[in-house]
């Protein structure tokens, strides 16, 4: 395993040591020491490589992920695996605000509780949370999975697109156009592989549905003020 302590490394060059790692490497894991919260931390990695940060992290630590196995043993600030494309991301602790926002793919696993905004205008990530998450959680979703084995704050799903959103515990309130929807066999099955991929002590049965109704796709006139 590759070590690098951020008191002695520079932000910059953690960042460019693991940008340089290609799709061949033979080093293929990684330990990042001493984070202290620094922002940005194993952004933008493109190459199939494991990376351990042994503490907590600030800002976006793990946007716009690719290929890369990221865990982060603490918790996360704002924007972890923001606009993450593939590759896995697994917090041990909790996450701050919008975590997984926008993200095209990927896993997302975050072991604690989510902060509000998690999931916003997700576009095909998968985000399991064991805890609970915030107010305005997937935010203008429009696809992937959102599994909750918690509850969920105020305004979920509000102005979502085809997103599905999986909660086994309460929701405070639904966001417009967000409705409860029937749980299907295949929905089952998803949910299944999702919470065996995440780690998850949670059974499919548990969760509840919830998905757009679909109203706000077109111009209604009786929206009109």
């Amino acid at each position: 395993m590759q070590t690098i302590d951020m008191e002695t490394t520079s932000l910059r060059d953690l960042n460019a040591t693991l940008h340089a790692q290609a799709e061949m490497t033979n080093q293929t894991a990684w330990s990042i020491e001493n984070p202290k919260g620094a922002h940005a931390i194993a952004c933008g990695l493109d190459a199939p490589i494991d990376v351990t940060v042994k503490g907590s992290t600030g800002y976006y630590c793990a946007g716009m992920n690719k290929q890369a196995t990221v865990n982060i043993k603490g918790s996360a600030g704002p924007g972890v695996a923001e606009n993450m494309m593939s590759g896995t991301v697994i917090i041990d602790g909790d996450a701050s605000q919008y975590a997984g926002a926008t993200g095209h793919g990927g896993l997302l696993v975050i072991k604690g509780n989510a902060s509000s905004r998690c999931g916003i205008s997700m576009k095909g990530i998968d985000i399991v949370v064991h805890g609970n998450i915030g107010h305005m959680s997937a935010f203008m979703a429009q696809t992937g999975n959102l599994v909750v084995c918690g509850d969920a704050g105020d305004a979920l799903g509000d102005s979502l697109y085809e997103a599905r959103l999986f909660v086994r515990g309460s929701v405070k309130s639904l966001g417009a156009d967000c409705i409860e929807k029937e749980m299907r066999p295949e929905h089952l099955e998803l949910l299944a592989d999702l919470l065996e991929r995440a780690g998850a002590d949670a059974k499919p049965e548990e969760f509840k549905r919830y998905g757009s109704a679909r109203k706000l796709y077109n111009f209604n006139i009786d929206n009109a003020y």
